[in-house]
């Protein structure tokens, strides 16, 4: 008489290099989560690295210790794509400027702009400030002045720029002739 399956011969889903992260991200040690949890630091090793199936009441003690919620184990990876010329079109401000989002209205970690510039576009006469830690500008092509605080900078083809979103600023491209093509990163997403 047959049981059926046993949960070994099942297929176990891979959940150690998310326990594996998780627990790298909090900076903890094997030995940490092991004396934690109640188990040993060789069982939490072989976990990471798939090779033994915890019970359900051991993962939910490893799970906690690590940050994780148990669904996050088993979410599928998440990924989006935006093919090129194919954001989500946005006015983020200012006058000339074409805006596409790349990535999701819903990512609340980072947020980032394509823009096109026409000549003389700019964000305004005024500084303004964004709910962001950091903002980050990387010139495709053309020319860029920006401005924070009382410093001005110009950026060219290439040319990266990082400071504290939350430091009134501004932009504007200044040639009377060429386009500017620019790349805003911004993070958290504000």
């Amino acid at each position: 008489m047959s049981k059926g399956p046993s949960i070994m011969a099942t297929r176990q889903v891979p959940i150690g290099a998310r326990l594996r992260m998780a627990r790298l991200a909090k900076n903890l040690t094997l030995d940490d989560v092991a004396t934690s949890v109640g188990i040993s630091q060789g069982y939490i090793s072989r976990l990471e690295r798939d090779q033994v199936s915890p019970s359900v009441g051991t993962l939910v003690s490893i799970c906690d210790t690590v940050g994780l919620r148990m669904g996050e184990l088993f979410d599928a990876p998440s990924t989006d794509v935006v093919r090129a010329g194919e954001g989500s079109p946005i006015n983020f401000g200012g006058e000339g400027a074409s805006e596409l989002l790349l990535t999701p209205s819903s990512e609340p970690n980072v947020q980032v702009i394509h823009s096109v510039i026409d000549p003389g576009g700019s964000a305004g006469p005024e500084l303004y400030s964004l709910d962001c830690d950091v903002e980050f500008i990387f010139v495709i092509s053309g020319v860029l002045e920006v401005i924070v605080g009382d410093t001005a900078e110009t950026l060219g083809k290439g040319d990266a720029m990082t400071f504290r979103g939350r430091d009134p600023h501004r932009w504007l491209n200044a040639s009377q002739v060429d386009s500017c093509e620019v790349l805003w990163v911004m993070a958290p997403s504000p």
